[in-house]
């Protein structure tokens, strides 16, 4: 009988992130992989390690612990970069290391480290300022790193700490990705080293054209208010331009059409020459340009133009050692992999990122089946060669002749990753991470003429005939997730969590999810409402026709977080014929309150679409409420603002429509505290139940992880 609820084991692991192998990256031989992984299952603080290719034996080459630190001061702008990438452990969290693997560099309370994966050593570099993203050059000699918002470089030894660009002003920073980029293009990074370790590309971001907005703590009035510059929707973006930076203080500035593409999505300084992608503000067209490191001048490589927006993938765009451009362009209904423009992969298979280049090489991930992604590899003389094989979600590093490869399927939620290297036998990273204390069992669906990928969660020991189901849906349902696949995650736990308490709960993905297509993702143009929760309803029907006496379709109810919590409140205030009762949490409420380059991307820009932002808008549906809505949401999100939530508990207070509004003091868009992360399910567990009704026919199934969760709920 396990001893605890599944709610705490998820909020105590970390999503089951805690003790599984992360960010693996191969040195230069082939014959050494570093990667971060904490000690246990759950234990929050994760330590740098190496694992030796010849031996399969893996070293441990850092632990906060025993270097005195486990992230008591984290730098704001860390702090941040945490939020943005949804870190949700502390300690060493990324790593960068030179060409060959020597010198290895991470951050740790403010503070800046080295490793040397050869010999073990593990030394503290005096820095002038405290440290964010530090990063070696390729030879070595040098780190660079970003403190107090100039980008500054010291000595591998710990000499001549000195600064390359200072910011202008307390608005300005150099080094730090301005938010849109680290929210919503995937570009974490915002400068870039030279081959031969001597200057650098940066890019400096001016943060006063945004909005200043104010997040105040209301559980402590004596703090005052945290100032947010945020780039609302219709409104200034930061300024964003490129510097070239050389090690004695010579600066020039990179130069485009800045008031034409003012968006950075990429970057990178490769053996061809530093590089560029811009993107204009409707994201309609993207252009790569060549930067010429003598003086700055840009020259074009590359357009990429859509009618609606060109999607931007993780890893575009790069280059290959003879200086072929890898890309990505949308033809005949297939996100394809482009070398020099020309389209190498085939017809059906909708590439989804690039993970890396060596030699004429790429390595990619690729979906022919939206509930599968799977690593591939394309060569010149082969073509596109599928590596992965077990339905799941893959993904991987490769250098040197060592692939590492992570597999996330079906009873490993922590995932499982391997490292092949030729004439050695495969060796295995080993995952500490916990086995849940039940077990996800998803039925795969097609639904309906759009085959709408599904997956159906029925509760332990459930049998045919038991009986009508109350029904959850518990979609994200929006662009950039997919929760309806044969991975087996976290997600799919949740799902079967709540369905061990007494319920049918059925997850799909519909239009505008990603892996099924340009047409396929586009269909939300203009209206990301309409299209999602039809989807929602066919779905939910379509379940109901296929499996008749399954469901009680008198009792439905919908959960949902971010775009998932949109969706849910969407479903109770335009659909109360089909959704009895819904918890939305950190919902997007009035769209102009959300970022430039998100929103923007499927709306349009606010003053020439003000009618779009108003036909998504939730707050004109207030007056029709007449199902019982529990809004939750964190009141340190910056990502999306409480304002969100408490403007539509305005409006449904100002209309007379009964509703609940808990906000999480302290929490922000991703809740990481485990009391907070487990109490808030068993409370939308019982808001659901007091909502839609429990009947002696709705008591959980026997079972093993049934009866701890029941135990818990209390």
């Amino acid at each position: 009988m396990p001893t605890e609820s599944l709610p705490r084991q998820l909020a105590r692991t970390r999503r089951f992130s805690l003790g599984a192998p992360a960010q693996p990256a191969v040195c230069a031989d082939g014959r050494t992989v570093l990667f971060l992984r904490s000690r246990t299952g759950d234990d929050p603080v994760t330590c740098l390690w190496a694992l030796d290719t010849d031996s399969g034996e893996e070293r441990l080459l850092a632990d906060p612990a025993a270097l005195g630190d486990t992230d008591r001061d984290v730098p704001e702008a860390e702090r941040i970069r945490r939020e943005r990438s949804r870190v949700l452990a502390a300690g060493i969290t990324a790593f960068a290391a030179d060409s060959a693997g020597r010198t290895v560099a991470f951050a740790l309370g403010g503070a800046l480290w080295t490793a040397d994966p050869a010999d073990g050593g593990v030394r503290r570099i005096p820095t002038a300022t405290t440290v964010y993203d530090p990063r070696p050059d390729p030879t070595g000699r040098r780190i660079a790193y970003v403190g107090d918002g100039a980008l500054r470089v010291v000595g591998a030894d710990g000499t001549g700490d000195r600064a390359l660009a200072e910011p202008e002003h307390a608005e300005a920073a150099y080094g730090v990705p301005d938010h849109v980029a680290a929210e919503s293009m995937y570009r974490t990074r915002a400068y870039w080293w030279s081959p031969d370790g001597t200057r650098l590309l940066a890019a400096r971001v001016d943060n006063s054209p945004l909005s200043r907005l104010h997040l105040a703590d209301p559980s402590d009035p004596a703090r005052p208010p945290r100032v947010l510059r945020y780039p609302l929707a219709g409104t200034a973006n930061a300024d964003v331009g490129l510097w070239l930076l050389d090690l004695d203080g010579v600066r020039t500035e990179v130069r485009w059409d800045r008031a034409g593409y003012e968006y950075l999505t990429a970057a990178g300084w490769d053996a061809h020459g530093p590089y560029a992608a811009v993107q204009s503000r409707d994201q309609r067209t993207v252009r790569t340009l060549a930067v010429d490191p003598a003086d700055g001048a840009t020259r074009l490589l590359a357009e990429r133009r859509d009618e609606h927006w060109v999607e931007l993938l993780p890893g575009l765009p790069v280059r290959t050692a003879a200086g072929a451009l890898v890309d990505c362009a949308d033809l005949d209904d297939t996100r394809s992999l482009t070398l020099d423009g020309r389209p190498v992969t085939p017809p059906g298979l909708q590439l989804r990122s690039v993970l890396g280049t060596e030699g004429e090489q790429v390595l990619f991930t690729a979906s022919d089946e939206p509930t599968e992604t799977h690593l591939w590899v394309y060569d010149p003389a082969e073509g596109a060669v599928r590596l992965s094989s077990a339905p799941g979600t893959h993904t991987g590093v490769q250098r040197a002749g060592t692939l590492v490869h992570t597999a996330r399927t079906p009873g490993a939620p922590g995932g499982r990753t391997t490292v092949r290297r030729a004439g050695r036998p495969e060796a295995a990273l080993r995952s500490h991470a916990q086995q849940p204390v039940l077990t996800a069992r998803p039925e795969l669906l097609r639904l309906g003429p759009r085959e709408l990928r599904g997956t159906l969660f029925l509760p332990a020991g459930h049998r045919p005939g038991d009986g009508p189901l109350p029904v959850l849906l518990d979609p994200y349902g929006g662009p950039a997730m997919q929760k309806a696949t044969a991975a087996g995650g976290w997600a799919d736990l949740v799902s079967q969590w709540f369905a061990d308490q007494g319920f049918a709960v059925l997850v799909v993905d519909g239009r505008g999810t990603p892996g099924r297509g340009p047409r396929w993702e586009k269909a939300v143009f203009g209206d990301v409402a309409t299209a999602a929760l039809e989807d929602q309803v066919e779905a939910l029907q379509e379940t109901a026709r296929t499996r008749p006496g399954l469901l009680d379709l008198d009792r439905v109810g919908i959960r949902g977080w971010s775009y998932g919590g949109f969706l849910a409140a969407l479903a109770v205030l335009r659909r109360p014929d089909v959704f009895h009762a819904a918890v939305a949490g950190a919902a997007p409420t009035d769209h102009r309150l959300y970022d430039t380059h998100w929103k923007e991307r499927f709306l349009g820009h606010p003053d020439e679409h003000p009618e779009r932002y108003d036909a998504c808008s939730l707050l004109p549906d207030a007056a029709g409420l007449r199902r019982p809505l529990l809004l939750v949401h964190g009141l340190a999100d910056d990502n999306v603002l409480p304002a969100h939530a408490l403007r539509l508990s305005a409006a449904l207070l100002a209309a007379g429509r009964p509703h609940e509004l808990l906000p999480l003091s302290g929490v922000t868009h991703s809740p990481s505290d485990e009391t907070v992360a487990e109490n808030l399910l068993l409370h939308q567990l019982d808001f659901l139940w007091r909502s839609l009704g429990r009947t002696g026919a709705d008591a959980p199934a026997a079972g093993p992880g049934a009866a701890a969760s029941r135990g818990a709920a209390g």
